[in-house]
């Protein structure tokens, strides 16, 4: 594969069209082929538009506004040190990922750990490096307490909260309901006044952090959510008598449309709203932090797997694929919360004609409900032919399952300018020893020896 450094191309303006170039590009040069039938492409140019998009949507004179993408989104470090070569941090909330951004060269002063089951190590740790912490709980406030003492940390200290102020239309990722496992709930009896003299006892802690959003979410919870943050960091300030709370860190959550390429909601819109909702955000007194994912990174990558045999069942029409739950693992288990758009296409890589049908496209998963698309209407798919599963871009590619033990697949960037489409290895394709080694090949008697 190519390079996978992207600077100094001149790339298509138009989103679909670059993806339309790299589907059939992908065939040509046997990026997909006969031993390779599922395989993740990356727009690494519309990652950059992204990037930059979000940045001018908050620039503001006279604020200091730092931006952190969600790891668990995109979890590649080649994708990371592509976001922070425009000026995006990492948000991280696990050793591993906290490996990864380092792995990816972003500085710590870059980096902001969140957790809600932070061990005491990984504070250690985080402290040691000088990272960004957002303690989650009064017990971690504690742990931090003994932590700190005679500490020389450069690390941000922030404290979670949670607005509860509602939660959206999916609730597995609805981060400010009543019960939410995140942050200190701020309307159960006492917590507020709690908080404040916690606080005030603690001057280290300077920030506060409130991730109110996700898929589902509508800006104006997002927005609200924000604003019962600020307004605490007010109150807080206003009982030490000093500028103690000096940064925001309003998380991400910013919703994706999966229906079109459209890109809407846009992190421009958001800002508006934000300015509009809570203008003293935006008025220089404090620092702004983001942790965005799903909306820098969904709209630009595609799943393009070949259909292996095609059947009917019950009348219905099913084409039997590489990409099921193994990839689309929220899509195959709550359809209704996470729809995926897919296209048909021939052997080549191109759109395929005729009158659609309504037909399932299914995964290799070994269980009845492995399906991507349900009485889908599209052109009748055939032995051999392709489909692209799109606005995979986020998540698809972190959250693989590994069902059946089948292999996670390759992922290539790409980029396509009037000189062609040039593709760099993201991850190259899991290996059959690297499936053996993870599953206790280095030990099969372990078992049997304790007999």
């Amino acid at each position: 594969m190519a390079s996978a450094e992207f600077d100094g191309v001149t790339a298509l303006p138009d989103p679909a069209t670059r993806r339309a170039h790299a589907l059939r590009a992908a065939v040509a040069q046997g990026v997909l082929g006969a031993d390779l039938p599922v395989v993740g492409l990356l727009d690494a140019t519309g990652i950059r538009e992204s990037a930059r998009e979000l940045r001018a949507a908050f620039a503001t004179p006279g604020v200091s506004v730092s931006h952190a993408f969600a790891v668990k989104a995109a979890s590649l470090v080649p994708v990371l040190r592509l976001l922070y070569a425009e000026g995006i941090g990492c948000e991280v909330a696990s050793p591993g990922e906290l490996a990864l951004a380092r792995a990816a060269g972003v500085p710590v002063s870059h980096i902001v750990l969140d957790s809600p089951a932070k061990t005491a190590a990984e504070l250690r740790e985080a402290l040691a490096l000088g990272v960004a912490v957002n303690a989650d709980n009064p017990q971690e406030l504690d742990r931090l307490d003994a932590l700190l003492a005679g500490s020389s940390t450069t690390s941000p200290i922030g404290l979670r909260v949670n607005p509860q102020i509602g939660g959206g239309s999916i609730a597995a990722t609805s981060t400010a309901t009543d019960r939410s496992k995140f942050g200190l709930p701020l309307r159960d009896p006492g917590a507020v006044d709690w908080l404040v003299r916690s606080c005030a006892r603690r001057p280290w802690v300077t920030r506060l952090h409130a991730h109110t959003g996700s898929q589902g979410c509508p800006l104006e919870l997002m927005a609200e959510g924000v604003r019962v943050t600020y307004e605490l960091a007010e109150r807080i300030n206003a009982v030490t008598g000093r500028q103690q709370i000096d940064t925001l860190d309003i998380g991400g959550g910013l919703p994706v449309n999966f229906a079109s390429d459209v890109t809407t909601p846009t992190h421009r819109a958001y800002a508006r709203l934000l300015r509009a909702t809570v203008p003293g955000l935006f008025d220089g007194r404090y620092g702004i932090v983001t942790e965005f994912g799903r909306s820098l990174l969904a709209k630009h990558g595609t799943i393009l797997a070949r259909v292996e045999y095609t059947k009917t069942a019950g009348g219905r029409p099913i084409a039997v694929t590489h990409a099921g739950a193994q990839l689309a693992t929220r899509t195959v288990y709550a359809p209704g919360a996470w729809p995926i758009r897919v296209t048909a296409l021939d052997d080549k890589g191109h759109p395929k004609s005729g009158e659609r049908v309504a037909q399932d496209v299914a995964g290799p998963c070994c269980f009845a409900g492995d399906i991507v698309a349900e009485a889908r209407e599209l052109p009748p798919l055939e032995e051999g032919d392709l489909v692209a599963l799109l606005d995979t871009g986020a998540y698809y590619f972190s959250n693989h399952y590994q069902y059946n033990s089948l292999a996670r697949p390759g992922i290539y960037g790409y980029v396509s300018d009037g000189s062609g489409v040039r593709f760099a290895t993201v991850r190259a394709p899991q290996t059959l020893d690297e499936i053996v080694a993870e599953s206790g090949g280095a030990q099969p008697e372990a078992l049997s020896a304790l007999t």
